[in-house]
Parts: structure tokens; sequence; C-alpha cells
């Protein structure tokens, strides 16, 4: 398993999110995703937090990342997949719960990150 540090290793805070609005997003405790260096990470927003198992790809344009996760919404067990990909300073992907909801997301570094302005709110 690679253990080098890539573009995508460490903590994002997740600005924004099509589904929910930032009172929710850090309901409990401040939204996250994380990728540690093994391919395995982490992530909390709302009443939502999880595992993740993840991969990178690049190509010309970019480096995108493709996850599964499993962990639980509110307190039932939850599971489902995503993307993102790094675009400059930020990742924008999307999530997806088993049998149920998607929803876009963007992210920004943890050590960098700042409220999102409206204009880098998600286009519905």
């Amino acid at each position: 398993m690679p253990s080098r540090k890539g573009p995508l290793v460490g903590t994002w805070r997740i600005e924004a999110m099509e589904l929910w609005d930032r009172d929710y997003l850090d309901l409990e405790g401040e939204a996250h995703i994380t990728f540690d260096r093994d391919r395995l990470g982490s992530f909390q927003f709302g009443a939502v937090r999880g595992g993740i198992d993840y991969r990178v790809s690049h190509d010309q344009a970019a480096t995108r990342v493709e996850f599964s996760w499993e962990g639980f919404n509110d307190s039932d067990p939850s599971s489902g997949r995503g993307w993102a990909v790094h675009v400059g300073d930020r990742l924008e992907g999307r999530f997806y719960f088993h049998n149920g909801d998607d929803s876009a997301f963007v992210a920004t570094r943890a050590q960098s990150a700042r409220r999102a302005s409206a204009s880098s709110r998600l286009d519905a």
C-alpha cells in the first residue's frame, strides 16, 4: 500500500453541501473529510460520520478521489460511496447514501478554511 503523501492527504473542511445548510453541517462538530496516507480516512457532517476507504487517480486536468464509506447517520448504521476532484485549493464532489440521498459538497484545506461566502456556495 502506498504511504507517500499525496495532494489530498490531510483534513478538508466541508464548507457547503447541496442538501444541508451550515447549521446542520456543524451540528456535532466541524464538518470535515480526512484522507490519511494509508488510503483510509474519516468524515463528519451533521449527524453523519464514518470511515472511508479511498483511491486516487490523476489525469491531465485534475486529481480525483473515489471512496466507499460506512458509519452512522444519527444512530442508524449507514453506508455509501463518493468522489471528489481537487480543483485549485478546494475539493468538489458528491456523497451518496446507499438506498438514499446524495449531495454535492465543497471543501477547503482545514488549516486555511473560512466560512463559505455566498459566491462559494453550491449552485443548486
